[in-house]
């Protein structure tokens, strides 16, 4: 059982000093069957004024917390540790029905699953487009009756195969049938491509943000941040994460935050400050993550 620590440290720099209004994090993990939570604390410089928790609709945990100073310099820092059982799913424990692609989920969760099941237009985005999106996901698929596991793997390498990664600064996702069309982007453009590829499909997915463990040797990409991948529903297995950016099945060096049916409410850090636009200088976000000591994981199993 691995046992990873994480550091997220967020700093804002203004020119004079200016104030702030209440602050927003999406950054401490639930308990979920393949990750426990050991340890979390929040750091707030130049000092934490009221904090509290509270479940957001998907039943993430949501900090709220203020900052009554003024200062010119604003440093959060998330601190977090985690003892994780990672799986991989396995075809023999799917539901008989839903082993293979098409099928349609039961009538119990079908209601419940609707949302996630819809595919979105991204911003400007057209139908057209749209179709082009699912034409890609349907090349993805091997006959007409396609092993559910099997669709799920294939696309998930397919992206990490063909597409290029491309670290990009900028706030939110291209289209996906941008994505499609550059062969290139980030983890998020990457599981929202995905995403939509796979409501075309009528599967129930999930955006997931959380953080990205690099084991030595291993090449992956969407460390040193917040990491963006998916999960999708599988009557008999429930949510299996799937991170497209690394040719991951599985949650394997995926430590999950949060899950949410659009990327936009998966926003790590927001809050208000009080000052002019002019005020605001610069803002820098570093990631660490690590993994213990193999010896002290095991005492916590």
């Amino acid at each position: 059982m691995p046992v990873f620590s994480v550091e997220h440290t967020t700093v804002y720099r203004y020119r004079r000093p200016v104030g702030f209004g209440v602050h927003r994090l999406l950054g401490r993990p639930r308990d979920t069957a393949e990750q426990r939570l050991l340890d979390w604390s929040l750091e707030v410089s130049p000092r934490l004024g009221e904090m509290h928790h509270e479940l957001d609709p998907f039943g993430n945990i949501v900090t709220q917390f203020s900052v009554p100073s003024r200062a010119r310099e604003l440093r959060v820092v998330n601190r977090l540790r985690v003892a994780q059982t990672p799986s991989v799913p396995e075809s023999r424990r799917l539901a008989s029905y839903a082993a293979s692609w098409p099928f349609a989920y039961d009538a119990d969760d079908a209601p419940d699953l609707a949302p996630l099941c819809e595919p979105a237009l991204e911003d400007g985005e057209t139908s057209a487009e749209r179709w082009i999106v699912d034409g890609w996901a349907r090349e993805v698929l091997d006959g007409a009756a396609t092993p559910t596991i099997a669709l799920l793997s294939r696309m998930t390498r397919a992206i990490h195969e063909e597409f290029a990664y491309c670290p990009r600064v900028e706030e939110g996702t291209q289209p996906p049938s941008r994505t499609l069309a550059l062969r290139s982007g980030t983890c998020r453009d990457f599981a929202v491509l995905m995403i939509e590829a796979l409501r075309g499909l009528g599967f129930a997915v999930r955006f997931v943000t959380g953080y990205l463990f690099t084991p030595p040797g291993a090449h992956h990409h969407g460390g040193g941040a917040t990491h963006a991948w998916l999960d999708v529903f599988l009557p008999g297995l429930g949510w299996v994460d799937l991170d497209p950016t690394n040719g991951i099945v599985g949650s394997r060096d995926l430590i999950r935050v949060a899950s949410v049916r659009d990327w936009r409410q998966a926003v790590p850090l927001a809050g208000t400050w009080i000052g002019f636009p002019s005020d605001f200088e610069s803002m820098t976000v570093t990631v660490r993550v690590e993994e213990e000591a193999r010896q002290a994981a095991q005492s916590l199993a």
